[in-house]
C-alpha cells in the first residue's frame, strides 16, 4: 500500500496502538504523518479521529468559546491546507495552533532551525515501501482543489484580489489544453445540461462575481469529462455546455471590467463552439461579443462581429440573428450612420417578430421582448428620436442594470451635444438605481467618462463625483 493511501484507515490502526503504548498525542500524530505519508496538519486531525467536518465545527465551537471571532476556514479551504495546495492567514495558524494544541512547527506549517540538543526524542516510523511512494506536491499541480477552495472563499467573501483573476485565467488556459486534446455516462450529461440551464437562468439576477465562482467551479468538473475525446455526440453536448459556461465567464468578466480575460474567454468560447460546428451556436458567440468592443470602445469591432454573427445565423429567425441585427443598430447610430442603424433595426424587428412563438424564457442569451425593448431603446437614444422615448417605462421588464445602462446611454448622448449638467445628473441617478452588489465596472466606468470635459463647478457634476467616490468603496475592481 503506498503513502498516503487509506489514510483514515491506516490512522485508525496507529491510534490504536498509541492508546495500547499509552503515546502522548504528539507521538501519535508523528506516528501517522511517518507512516501514512500525510501532511503534520492532517496528521494532527486523523490522530483525534476527527473528520474535516468535525474538525471545522470545533474550531468554531473554540472560537465561540474564546470570543475569538468567526474562522475564516472552510472544509474545502482545511483540505487545500492539509495538502500542501494553499497556506492557511497568520491569523488561522494560530487558530488551528490553539485547536490542535501545538505550535505552527508541529503543525507543518513553519519550519524549526533550533539545534536544542535537549528537545525530546521524535517518534520517526518509516512506513512500508520506497521513497518513490512519497506523495510530491508537483505531482499534485493538475489537482484544482486549491483553485474550488479559492472560489468558494471569494463567493462567500464576495471580494476578489489578483489571485482570483490569476485563477480565473488558469481555469481558461487548463479548458484551453483540455479542447486542444479531448467516458461520461447519459446522466452526467443530463446533470450538466441541467446545470447550464440553472446557471443562465439565474445570471439574469446574480451579481457578476458570485456567478463567476459558480461557473469556474462547474467548468472545473467540465474539464475532467472533456480530458480524454469522447464518441462525436457526447463531445457535441460537453461542448455546447463549455461554450455557454464560458460566454457566461466573459460576460461577468466584462461587467466587471477585466477587459483583457473576457476578451480571452470569448475566444475560448469561440474554439469550443467552432469545434461543435453548429452554425448557430458560433453565430450566437459572436453576437454576445460584440457587447465588449460597444462598452469599452471599437465600435467598428461591434458591427464587424454583428455582421459575422449575421452571416452564420443565416435568414432562419433566431436569438444570435436578431441580437446581433439589434447590437449593429446601436453600434451604427452611435457611430452617426443614421440611415444604416435604422435599417439594422428594422431588421431586427423583422428577426424578433418572426421569432413569436418560439421560447422566451428569461435566460442568458434567449432574445426576448425585454432584450428588443433594451436594444431599441439604446438605438433611439443614439438616434436622438425623443418622440419614441417620453412612453417609455424602464421599471417594467428590464434587467438588473439595464436601466441604468439605458440612462447612462441617455447622460452620453446628452454630453455629446454639450449638457453637461443634465447628463451628470443622469449618470448619478443610474448609478443610485443599481444595487451595490452589481455596481461593477460596467456602470462606473461610463459615468466617470462623463467627466472628463464636465465643468467640476457645476452641482451635477460635483454630485456624481461624490456618488462614484461611494462607489468605489465597494467596486471590487
Amino acid at each position: 500500500m503506498a503513502r498516503g493511501e487509506h489514510s483514515p484507515a491506516c490512522a485508525r490502526r496507529w491510534r490504536e496502538q498509541a492508546e495500547a503504548r499509552q503515546w502522548s498525542m504528539w507521538q501519535t500524530v508523528q506516528a501517522i504523518h511517518g507512516c501514512c505519508g500525510v501532511s503534520m496538519l492532517k496528521a494532527h486531525r486523523l490522530g483525534r479521529g476527527w473528520s474535516a467536518r468535525q474538525a471545522i465545527e470545533e474550531l468554531e465551537h473554540l472560537c465561540e468559546q474564546q470570543s475569538l471571532g468567526l474562522p475564516r476556514a472552510s472544509i474545502d479551504l482545511l483540505n487545500a491546507w492539509e495538502n500542501n495546495r494553499a497556506r492557511p492567514r497568520p491569523q488561522t495558524i494560530d487558530l488551528l495552533a490553539r485547536l490542535y494544541k501545538a505550535n505552527a512547527v508541529r503543525l507543518g506549517l513553519a519550519a524549526d532551525y533550533c539545534d536544542d540538543p535537549g528537545v525530546s526524542q521524535k517518534v520517526v516510523v518509516v512506513a512500508n515501501g520506497s521513497s518513490e511512494d512519497a506523495v510530491h506536491v508537483e505531482d499534485l499541480a493538475d489537482d484544482d482543489t486549491d483553485r474550488r477552495a479559492l472560489f468558494h472563499q471569494a463567493m462567500l467573501m464576495g471580494t476578489p484580489n489578483g489571485r482570483f483573476f490569476a485563477e480565473v485565467e488558469g481555469t481558461r488556459h487548463d479548458l484551453d489544453r483540455s479542447l486542444a486534446t479531448t467516458t461520461v455516462t447519459e446522466d452526467q450529461l443530463d446533470r450538466l445540461d441541467e446545470q447550464v440551464l440553472r446557471y443562465r437562468r439565474e445570471y439574469m439576477t446574480t451579481p457578476p462575481t458570485p456567478m463567476l465562482c459558480r461557473v469556474m467551479l462547474e467548468l472545473a468538473d467540465v474539464r475532467k469529462l472533456t480530458g480524454a475525446r469522447q464518441p462525436a455526440g457526447v463531445q457535441r453536448r460537453l461542448l455546447t455546455a463549455t461554450t455557454m459556461l464560458a460566454l457566461l465567464s466573459a460576460d461577468a468578466l466584462m461587467k466587471l471590467g477585466d477587459t483583457r480575460q473576457a476578451h480571452a474567454w470569448y475566444g475560448t468560447a469561440r474554439t469550443s463552439a467552432d469545434d461543435v460546428g453548429d452554425l448557430r451556436l458560433r453565430a450566437l458567440v459572436r453576437a454576445n461579443q460584440t457587447m465588449l468592443p460597444y462598452y469599452y470602445g471599437d465600435l467598428t469591432e461591434t458591427v464587424r462581429l454583428a455582421r459575422e454573427a449575421r452571416m452564420l445565423a443565416g435568414s432562419a429567425p433566431s436569438s444570435p440573428a436578431a441580437l446581433a441585427a439589434a447590437a449593429e443598430a446601436r453600434a451604427l447610430a452611435r457611430m452617426g450612420d443614421r440611415k444604416a442603424a435604422r435599417i439594422a433595426l428594422a431588421e431586427a424587428e423583422q428577426i424578433f417578430a418572426r421569432m413569436r412563438g418560439m421560447s422566451q424564457d428569461d435566460l442568458a442569451f434567449v432574445f426576448t421582448e425585454k432584450r428588443m425593448s433594451f436594444y431599441r431603446t439604446g438605438t433611439l437614444i443614439e438616434l436622438g428620436d425623443d418622440s419614441q422615448l417620453q412612453n417609455l417605462e424602464m421599471d417594467s421588464g428590464f434587467q438588473t442594470i439595464d436601466p441604468a445602462l439605458i440612462l447612462l446611454d441617455q447622460a452620453t448622448h446628452l454630453a455629446r451635444h454639450g449638457d453637461y449638467e443634465e447628463a451628470c445628473r443622469l449618470a448619478a441617478q443610474a448609478l443610485s438605481q443599481v444595487p451595490a452588489e452589481h455596481r461593477t465596472s460596467i456602470v462606473i466606468t461610463r459615468a466617470k467618462a462623463l467627466l472628463n470635459e464636465a465643468d467640476p463647478r457645476l452641482p451635477a457634476v460635483r454630485n456624481l463625483n461624490q456618488v462614484l467616490s461611494e462607489s468605489s468603496l465597494r467596486l471590487a475592481i
